[in-house]
């Protein structure tokens, strides 16, 4: 059995027992770890009988409820085909064994943007054919509960928030919520998380993922890969299978202001107040082609706290500038109107 550089002795012993029961006595090559991402899981790839794999170790600090809603939400997604082949995933000891699926870049799916908005799409329907997901909380109620935590955080300044806040009511007082529609949603479809393997597309990293609006992955997608009326359109057909109206993509367009807000929200709250108050106020931020120009650049390094800082501002930024911008308060007037 192959070295684990778990701290933990306990995570340790239940990834060697994972391990033992998915491979036996196979002999596995060296663990090798996988840098990436900000959820501080332990990933490791290794290979058996010339097969890559993924082990996947879940940090302490996540609490077992979200482990569970977790663990549940991607094997479900595993057995639609959304997500790699499951091997092992218990979410008592937060171990995970899956397939490694070498992606290529994106920028590579055959057919350019139009056919490239239809997978994601595609992979989109994947996931909302699947059984129902766990229920995490109302998305508008989870946004609200961490907004009022950076609010009270003492390393804020007061009244740094305030906007958001406001604009997030704005909206809950406008948006119908159907708890009758939600789907199981990923919720965190960032490039980071979907992978093409030459031939498909494939979405990891199931950590916040739960029954929501079936708008929220897609608006996700859409401000990251369909930033044209005509993608955009693409999109939410492959995904829903019927063309948008203008009360849809209206929905489509609060709902994208909403995961401005929840991205910005959460990645500046798992910075942690000490960080957080040594970095600018949350008023110097990137627009969103700044921030993409940066990091294409080299001046954001991908995985540092700088950059996910810089990240959680262009965030909140963008969310008082939609709500800021011609063309929202229509938008919210159709939304209303249901």
């Amino acid at each position: 059995m192959p070295e684990l550089n778990v701290t933990s002795e306990a995570r340790r012993d239940a990834a060697r027992a994972a391990l033992q029961s998915v491979f036996g006595n196979h002999p596995l090559s060296a663990l090798t770890p996988v840098i990436g991402g900000v959820s501080g899981a332990l990933i490791f790839r290794f290979q058996v009988q010339d097969r890559p794999y993924v082990l996947r170790i879940e940090p302490e600090r996540v609490a077992l409820h979200h482990r569970e809603r977790g663990f549940a939400c991607m094997t479900a997604a595993a057995a639609e085909g959304a997500a790699p082949r499951l091997h092992h995933a218990d979410p008592v000891t937060g171990v995970a064994i899956m397939d490694f699926v070498s992606g290529r870049p994106l920028s590579s799916y055959p057919g350019g943007a139009a056919e490239f908005a239809k997978g994601l799409g595609t992979l989109v329907a994947k996931v909302q054919a699947a059984p129902l997901f766990p229920r995490l909380g109302d998305y508008p109620d989870v946004i609200s509960e961490l907004l009022i935590g950076l609010k009270n955080s003492p390393r804020l300044p007061p009244g740094e928030l305030e906007p958001h806040a406001d604009g997030l009511a704005l909206i809950r007082s406008a948006l119908p919520w159907y708890a009758s529609s939600l789907v199981p949603s990923h919720n965190d479809p960032n490039p980071r998380n979907i992978l093409f393997d030459g031939e498909r597309l494939w979405l990891i990293d199931w950590e916040l993922a739960s029954r929501n609006d079936p708008l929220v992955d897609l608006a996700i997608l859409s401000t990251e890969f369909a930033e044209t009326p005509d993608l955009e359109d693409i999109l939410v057909s492959a995904a829903l299978g019927v063309a948008p109206d203008p009360r849809l993509r209206a929905r489509l367009h609060v709902i994208r202001l909403l995961t401005r807000l929840f991205y910005g929200c959460i990645v500046l709250d798992s910075l942690g107040d000490p960080w957080r108050s040594a970095q600018p106020a949350v008023g110097t931020a990137f627009t969103p082609a700044g921030f993409r120009r940066a990091v294409a650049e080299g001046r954001l390094v991908s995985g540092a706290p700088e950059t996910a800082h810089a990240f959680a501002q262009m965030s909140l930024a963008a969310f008082l500038d939609g709500i800021a911008a011609p063309g929202f308060k229509d938008a919210l007037k159709l939304v209303e109107q249901g």
